[in-house]
Formats: structure tokens, C-alpha cells, sequence
């Protein structure tokens, strides 16, 4: 059937509706500005510029150039794909032009009659303008306008917040080396914002993996690599935001003054040089002066002020800034200052998560890394727990020892799979660390009682020498070693994890159990090392009956938060200076390889950071069930020692060893008396391991062998 001449047309339309619509627009667009200058008269259309001008006042022309734009739009074509209009810039414009009406209708005086009239911004300037002034005062609604405007400026150009802070930062940057050139000799304040810390860490960690995959455990350097970082590890959204570190310039400036004015007061020129500013301390990097005196000819004579002058006015110096506490750092290790550490005004709360983001943490490479705070600059400091092996901390009750013990538990929790560490908790307080119960980073529960932490000691001692012996079997030298003989898939299971212990309270336990808790420390610190097993333990009593010289020799790695006296201080430290500590979190840390301690305000992890971990891991592993801890045969068997006799089992291998025992066997070769040997076969009897007496005779049978590995063992598991 032929198409019909209208049908034809239809089709000519159709095929042209770009084309006509931005005509029509374009001639909708003229029309609506001459009707608007006055230039001509729109006829039937003359209610349509009377509504714009009504509604918009100056604005109604912003309108008809927009329908002109259209318009124009439309009839480009290819030349509108090629520079194409986002929805955002036209979102940006439109603000604009609202406050400019909203502005213009204020900057004339009109009033809302003349907005009727069209004049100034029309119902909508006067509607965004005197409402708003009259209900936010002139200085609140003023920023309303400058924060739109900016908006707007971002959405048409492109921008983000993260583009101006970086602008602004680049700004700070140039201005402070403009300053550099036109006074050389200004204060230098170090310390930056932490919301400025956003470094490489873990922003790939957030990200779904393409696929699970089981690392090799292997040297804890093996793990750092966020593309082989496990699907299963909690993301950092876990984790807080921190708040940003002011600077305080009024507060510097002041103190600053008021340290050089009293060490002048006192004969003892000085210039503070340099300024450091962390979360809770700042330090004042004084330069010492020169004083005149006669020499030996009776000439004035320059000399310097000596360091140990300033150091000796601490009191002093405390009276007159009006501090709590200050410490005196006399000198500065590494530069040519006395350091004088004052507390902040106001102290800034250290979050976990800027310093995982940090790329300080990102260097340490190692899935054992831990995070332990910000120094007195505001920079982060995170070690790596492979690397100390072992630490020892102390502090005063409430100085942020529980704290930080959490927050290496998350770290790790954070970073490591269950079958890449296990963790070993004891808690004689009861209260601090059961809140990790249910991880399956795990080995059993948490043990508050410390007559099994006893028992966990001794485990971890022989499961010290049980990987001595793996190791032996396939020539290797640690725990790295021994792994990588196993790196395929299929060996998998026969890898060994790495088992990081904490112990949240020393004294109770070296109270009750003193020679047992002193020796299995010592032998754990002493030889753990390669097999991958690393200690943490703390104190609320730094006293020399609690941190002995054994255990302190084998713990070169110390953290002491704020003690009680300076003795305290030498105790942990070999050094005094924790006593002027100010507590919640402020520590001194001295590294394994570092010659003086470095102050560091603690990371601060809260209760619901914790739960959201343990909750991600308990949802990450479901099939997970709490396993008997492997220590309880130990503690079983310790128990029936001491209820029986220390000396059963040399007495059960004896009964291995021979057939035949009697009560005078057991006095010769255990050289012991009568009563005690007759004991021992009284136990070893009830034990089911030799036969009844028989009437008149001295031997008894014995029913075990040398084939029998664990007779004690059996006997605890069938009761």
C-alpha cells in the first residue's frame, strides 16, 4: 500500500524533531527577551514574559538565554557531542542565579510589593532573601550565600572538597616559604592535621578481591602487599575517623615567650627556635644563648649557657606556664636544642584508623605490625612486633595500658588471617580483655585465672621446643624457613602460624607463681624468637620483684606509660622521665635499637571499634567453634603433681622402664625415704599402672611399657 502524503510528512517530522525543537525554543527565546527589554509587544503571549517577570524579576532574562541555549543546543548536533553540558554544571548555574536574584533583590531596597511588580529578584529573590536574613540575622545568612556560591563554583568547574583542601594546603605550603625568605629567623612549628595523613596503606584494602587466596606464611614481610591481602580481613571502615590537630598559634606564641622571658629571669639567655606540636605535648626546641663573664685575665668573655642550667629550672619553668606536668629533654637527640615538652591546652584523641592509613605504617612491610601512637611532631609511630621480639609495658592504674594492648590486638586481628597468628590472652583483672572472646584468631578463651596462666606458660614452652624439633627435621632455621619448605597448596596444613601472647598483669602473677612465672618468661624470651611466638606482657607495679634483672635483660623493648616515682621510671626504662608522664595514653617507647626513649600519645581504640571487628571475623568465619585449649592437659597434669607427688612421673618412668617395682626399688633409684616411696606406689597403684599387693610380697608387676608414650595422660583422660 503507498504512504500517503501526510504520512510522508509525519515521517519528514519525526525525522527532524531535534531540529524543530530547538527552532521552536530559539524562537520562544527571542520572543521572551524583546517582550522583556520592552522593545516590542508579544501579543497573545504577553502573559508569558508578565509570569517570568513576576516570578524571577532580573532573572527572567537568565531564563530566556537558558531557553536560547537549548535551543541552540539542539540545533548544534554533533557540536553538542562534542562539548557535552553535565547535569551537575546546570545544577551549579542554577544556584547561581538564585542567589544573585536573592542578592539583587537586596542590594535595590524592593520591597514585596515590588516584587509583584517584577522588579529586583521577583517572588523568588524576595523569597531566598528577606526570609532567610530575617530568621538567620545578616552574618549566618551571608555564609549561607558565600557556601552556595562556592557550591556552585565547584559543580561548574569540576571540583571537589578534597581539591580545595589540597589547594588550600599548597597555599600553606607557598606562604610558609614565603615567610622562609622574609624572616629566616621565625619559629617553626612541626605537626600536621590528621586529616592530611591519608597515605597508600590500606585504601586497596576496602576493595573486594577478585579471588580468596591463602597467602604462604611465611616472614611476616610476606603478608604487606595489599594485592594478596585476604577478601576475608575487615575493611578500614571499621574503624573511626580521628579529629584534626589544630595548630594554636596564639597559645605557641605565648608559651614561647613565657619560656624565654623566665630562663632570662634567671640569668640564662635562650631562644626558642623551633616548635613541635603533637596531640597532647608540644615541644619547644630552645636554643641555648651566650652569657658575659671574666675570664681567667679578667676579661668579659662569651660563653654558652650550659644545658644542664636550663634542665635544672624544670620547677621553675612549670610554675610559670602553669602546667600539671613538664619534661625537659636536655638535648634533643639528633639536634642542636634543649627540648621542653608542655602539655596541650587541648588534647587531641589518636584514632587507629590515620595511622594504618599512614604510610609510616605502610614501611614497616609486615603483617605483625602494630600501632603504637603520634609523637610530640604529630607524625606516626607504628613498629613491628617481629622486629622487638618482645615487649614490656608498665604504667600507673588508668595510664593506657589496657588501651594499648587493644589496640595491638586489633591491629593484628586487622591485618592477619586465623590461620596466619593465633593469639594467646591472659587477664587476671578479668575485665579488660574477654571482650575478644569468640575471635578466631583465638587459641581457647581468654584465661583470667592465674593458676592456668601458669599453665599457658608452660604450654607455650613446650610448644617452643615442639617447633625446635620441626625445624630440625627439615633444616630450618626459623619459622620463615620451615614455612617456605611447605609453600605449595597441598602442604598448606603443615604450615605454622605465628602466636602472639599477651599478658595484661605481671605482678599478680609473679606474686602467686613467682619462680614458675620468672622461669618460663625468661625461656620464652630468651629462645621464642624464631619459632615465631612473641610476648607482651605488662604491669601496673614496676617494682624489682615483679620486672626481675632476668626478665628485664631478655626484654629489650620497653614502653612505660606514667609511673609513680622516678625509680619506677629507671626500673622499666633504665632512665628517669616516665614520672612526668601525664597519663591517658602518654608514653615513652624505647626501641630495641634506639639509644633514647621517644614520647608518643597512645592510639585510642573504643569498645564498639573492637566489636565491629570481632563481629566482621565471627561473620567471616562462621563454622568457627571454640576449641578446648591445648593447654589443659598441662594444667591437668600439674594438678595431679601437686596434689600427689612432684616426683610421680620419675617414679611412672621407672615403671615403663621395668617390670617389677617395690617399695626399696623406688627409695634407691628416686633417693628418697621410706614413707615418700611408699606413697609414690600407693599412687602409682591407684593409678591403674601397677598390680595389687600380694600377701607377703614387696614387688608388684608393672602393667605399662616403654610402647605406653603418656601413662599420666591416659590416666587424665579416662577420669
Amino acid at each position: 500500500m503507498p504512504i500517503s502524503w501526510d504520512e510522508r510528512m509525519v515521517d519528514a517530522f519525526i525525522a527532524r524533531r531535534r531540529e524543530l525543537s530547538g527552532v521552536l525554543l530559539v524562537l520562544l527565546a527571542l520572543i521572551t527577551l524583546i517582550a522583556l527589554t520592552g522593545l516590542a509587544q508579544a501579543g497573545w503571549l504577553s502573559w508569558w514574559p508578565r509570569l517570568l517577570g513576576q516570578i524571577f524579576g532580573w532573572g527572567a532574562f537568565v531564563i530566556g538565554v537558558a531557553i536560547a541555549a537549548t535551543g541552540a543546543h539542539l540545533l548544534a548536533g554533533r557540536l553538542a557531542q562534542a562539548y557535552p553540558v553535565r547535569p551537575a554544571q546546570l545544577f551549579g548555574f542554577s544556584i547561581l542565579a538564585l542567589v544573585f536574584m536573592g542578592l539583587g533583590h537586596l542590594a535595590g531596597g524592593f520591597t514585596l510589593r515590588d516584587a509583584f511588580a517584577g522588579r529586583g529578584g521577583g517572588l523568588v529573590g524576595w523569597a531566598i532573601s528577606e526570609p532567610m536574613f530575617d530568621f538567620l540575622g545578616p552574618f549566618l545568612a551571608s555564609l549561607v550565600y558565600l557556601a552556595l556560591v562556592a557550591w556552585a563554583f565547584m559543580l561548574i568547574f569540576g571540583r571537589t572538597w578534597d581539591d580545595v583542601y589540597r589547594a588550600l594546603m599548597t597555599s600553606s605550603a607557598r606562604l610558609a616559604a614565603w615567610a622562609d625568605r622574609v624572616d629566616p629567623d621565625r619559629i617553626d612549628v612541626v605537626g600536621r592535621a590528621d586529616a592530611a595523613r591519608d597515605g597508600p596503606a590500606l585504601r586497596a584494602e576496602t576493595a573486594p578481591a577478585p579471588e580468596t587466596r591463602q597467602a604462604i606464611i611465611d616472614e611476616p614481610e610476606a603478608f604487606s602487599d595489599v594485592r594478596r591481602r585476604d577478601s576475608r580481613l575487615p575493611g578500614i571502615d571499621l574503624l573511626e575517623r580521628g579529629e584534626t590537630l589544630t595548630h594554636a598559634g596564639d597559645e605557641i606564641a605565648w608559651k614561647s615567650k613565657r619560656i624565654e622571658d623566665t630562663l632570662f629571669d634567671f640569668g640564662l639567655p635562650a631562644k626558642v627556635v623551633e616548635v613541635r606540636r603533637g596531640p597532647a605535648v608540644t615541644q619547644f626546641g630552645v636554643e641555648p644563648g651566650y652569657v658575659e663573664r671574666p675570664g681567667p685575665d679578667g676579661e668579659m668573655k662569651q660563653q654558652k649557657v650550659r644545658v644542664s642550667q636550663i634542665a635544672a629550672l624544670q620547677r621553675d619553668l612549670t610554675l610559670a606556664l602553669a602546667v600539671s606536668r613538664l619534661r625537659i629533654e636536655a638535648p634533643v637527640p639528633g639536634r642542636s636544642v634543649v627540648g621542653i615538652e608542655v602539655p596541650n591546652g587541648h588534647t587531641s584523641v589518636v584514632r587507629l584508623r590515620g595511622i594504618l592509613e599512614s604510610p609510616a605504617f605502610a614501611r614497616l612491610n609486615s603483617s605483625l605490625g602494630v600501632v603504637l601512637g603520634r609523637d610530640i611532631a604529630g607524625e606516626p609511630v607504628a613498629t613491628d612486633l617481629a622486629k622487638l621480639p618482645h615487649l614490656l609495658i608498665a604504667g600507673t592504674t588508668g595510664s593506657g595500658k589496657s588501651v594499648c594492648i587493644n589496640a595491638f590486638i586489633t591491629c593484628l586481628a586487622f591485618n592477619n588471617t586465623p590461620e596466619q597468628l593465633k593469639l594467646v590472652m591472659v587477664d587476671p583483672k578479668k575485665v579488660e580483655l574477654v571482650r575478644f572472646n569468640g575471635l578466631p584468631h583465638l587459641i581457647g578463651n581468654v584465661e583470667v585465672d592465674a593458676d592456668r596462666a601458669v599453665g599457658v606458660l608452660r604450654w607455650l614452652t613446650s610448644e617452643m621446643d615442639r617447633r625446635y624439633e620441626l625445624f630440625e627435621g627439615v633444616s630450618a632455621r626459623n619459622i620463615g624457613g620451615y614455612n617456605r619448605k611447605f609453600a605449595a597448596a597441598s602442604k598448606a596444613h603443615l604450615r605454622l602460624p605465628y602466636i602472639a601472647v599477651f599478658i595484661d598483669e605481671l605482678a599478680d602473677l609473679m606474686h602467686t607463681y613467682p619462680g614458675d612465672v620468672e622461669r618460663n618468661l625468661c625461656r620464652l624470651a630468651q629462645m621464642a624468637r624464631a619459632t615465631g611466638i612473641h610476648l607482651v606482657v605488662a604491669t601496673q607495679r614496676p617494682s624489682t620483684d615483679v620486672i626481675t634483672g632476668l626478665i628485664k635483660a631478655n626484654f629489650p623493648a620497653r614502653l612505660s606509660f606514667a609511673v609513680a616515682s622516678g625509680t619506677d621510671s629507671r626500673v622499666i626504662l633504665d632512665a628517669v622521665g616516665a614520672e612526668h608522664l601525664m597519663g591517658k595514653g602518654d608514653m615513652l617507647y624505647q626501641a630495641p635499637d634506639a639509644g633514647s626513649p621517644v614520647r608518643v600519645q597512645g592510639a585510642y581504640v573504643t569498645d564498639t571499634e573492637i566489636e565491629r571487628v570481632v563481629e566482621h571475623w565471627r561473620a567471616a568465619v562462621p563454622d568457627h567453634a571454640p576449641q578446648p585449649p591445648p593447654w589443659e592437659p598441662l594444667i591437668a597434669r600439674y594438678a595431679l603433681l601437686d596434689e600427689t607427688d612432684s616426683l610421680l612421673e620419675a617414679a611412672v618412668e621407672l615403671a615403663r622402664k621395668h617390670d617389677n617395682l617395690s617399695v626399696s626399688f623406688l627409695q634407691r633409684r628416686l633417693r628418697l625415704g621410706y614413707p615418700r616411696a611408699a606413697r609414690l606406689m600407693e599412687h602409682l597403684h591407684e593409678m591403674g599402672l601397677v598390680e595389687d599387693p600380694k600377701a607377703g610380697g614387696k614387688t608388684r608387676r608393672s602393667f605399662v611399657s616403654e610402647d605406653d608414650e603418656d601413662p599420666i595422660g591416659d590416666y587424665l583422660s579416662d577420669a
